[in-house]
Order: structure tokens, then C-alpha cells, then sequence
């Protein structure tokens, strides 16, 4: 499986840690990082279910349906962590919708309690695995697909779970609307490297950097996430790669 998130701020993920794991509001196969506070736990069982992606159901002809009608666009972001970009950018983008997916228990707890706090109105989530996410979601539907700093699973056998995979990319391409892109954020210069690799070799993206800050240097108005700051002081540089779906 594919979407354990490197950015979420809590324990190393379990080997099973893809496994699907929301059904009825509830977590299952979860980890947590640490015990949730009571209020924290009052939002996973009362709010979330209200924010919660549905995918048993068909999809909506038109994801922007999912918000009452106030969102232009959709935009995703795979594995949020903590939720800081997240919140950032619906707060930042208010006609836009967002929708996160995220499967463990404490970074869905956090980004509920920004939520909550904020008033924010043009988030839904999703607590499983992003694979069953992108094969559910209608074609064309989003304009941009977010991979902030993910578990690059390092050993070779465990590969085969990095979320980056000729079949994510070809879902993907299915999914983003023409010019539509795909950005990833990573200091693990394998993993970065095998994303390229595989985004290059599809007929479908192009990468848009015409220089090397265009990976150096976040793009303008980033929002940095609490792993990245951790990375940076670490002595770890991140690379910046953005690719646009084409034809």
C-alpha cells in the first residue's frame, strides 16, 4: 500500500501502515502516535464523519458538488501530516475546495482542530488509502495533486509502497485536468529521484523546471511544514519538483 505519510509527525509508520483504514467515521489498523486528548477524539467521532469522503458510493459527476457549490476547483493533497500546507492553502485559496488524505488517527485529529478553530469550510477528507481515492474520484476532475515530504521507504523491498508508481502516475493522469499538476516535496535524494525517473518516462506529464532553483527553492507562498523546518535545520535540502499533465 501507499500512502503512509512521512510529514505526519508521529511514530514510524508499522508495515502494514497503507492498509485502508476508515469506515463509518472510525479508524482501523491505525497507529497512533500518541493518545488523543478527549476533545480531539469528540472531533474524529462527530466531525469527521461530516467531512468524510464516502467511496463505497459513486462518485459526483463533479467533485466541486462536495461543496455545496461554492468551490471553482478541486485540489488534493496526499498524506498531510500535521496538516499545516493544508490549512494554509484553504485558508489562502477560498474558492477552491480541498480534499486531504490522510490514514493516521493523531494528523486527522490535528487537522480537525485547525478546522474547528478556523471555521474552515472547503476542506473534505479522507482517512485511507489515496490509491482507492484516485480510482474513485471522476475523471479531469482536479487541478492539482499535492505529495509533501511522504515516507520514502527507503529499503528496497518496501519500494513497491512508495506512493509514487507507473500506476499512481497513470491515475493521476486521469484524474488532473489538462495543465493540471503534480507537486512533491522530498529530502530523500532517491526518492526525489525516483519520482522524476518515473514522471519523465510518462507521455502525460512534463516537468516544468527551466532552471535549478525552479527545484531548489519552493515554489512562491510554500508553506513550509513542521518536517520540513525539522529537515532544514538537520542540515537536510529539500528538492521542489512540479509536473503538468499535458495532451
Amino acid at each position: 500500500m501507499m500512502t503512509a505519510p512521512r510529514d505526519n509527525g508521529d511514530a514510524d509508520a508499522p508495515p502494514d501502515a497503507g492498509a485502508s483504514a476508515h469506515a463509518r467515521g472510525s479508524f482501523f489498523g491505525r497507529r497512533k502516535g500518541h493518545k488523543l486528548r478527549l476533545h480531539q477524539a469528540d472531533l474524529i467521532d462527530n466531525l469527521l464523519p461530516r467531512l468524510s469522503l464516502d467511496i463505497s458510493a459513486p462518485a459526483p459527476a463533479r467533485l466541486v458538488d462536495l461543496f455545496d457549490g461554492k468551490a471553482e476547483d478541486i485540489r488534493l493533497e496526499i498524506g498531510f501530516g500535521g496538516g499545516e500546507h493544508l490549512i494554509a492553502e484553504a485558508q489562502a485559496f477560498p474558492n477552491i475546495g480541498f480534499i486531504g488524505c490522510e490514514p493516521y488517527v493523531n494528523g486527522m485529529a490535528k487537522i480537525l482542530t485547525q478546522i474547528e478553530a478556523h471555521n474552515i469550510g472547503n476542506i473534505r477528507l479522507y482517512a485511507g488509502d489515496a490509491a482507492e481515492l484516485l480510482a474513485w474520484a471522476p475523471p479531469q476532475s482536479l487541478v492539482r495533486i499535492d505529495l509533501i515530504h511522504p515516507d520514502p521507504w527507503p529499503k528496497r523491498r518496501h519500494w513497491k509502497r512508495r506512493f509514487v508508481q507507473d500506476a499512481t502516475v497513470n491515475a493521476m493522469a486521469r484524474i488532473l485536468k489538462k495543465d493540471g499538476e503534480f507537486r512533491f516535496v522530498s529530502d530523500i535524494d532517491d526518492y526525489c529521484a525516483w519520482t522524476l525517473a518515473h514522471l519523465m518516462r510518462s507521455s502525460e506529464f512534463r516537468w516544468t523546471a527551466e532552471r535549478a532553483s525552479d527545484w531548489k527553492m519552493p515554489w512562491d507562498s510554500y508553506t513550509m511544514t513542521r518536517y520540513g523546518r525539522k529537515a532544514e535545520r538537520e542540515g537536510r535540502v529539500a528538492t521542489y519538483l512540479r509536473f503538468r499533465r499535458v495532451g
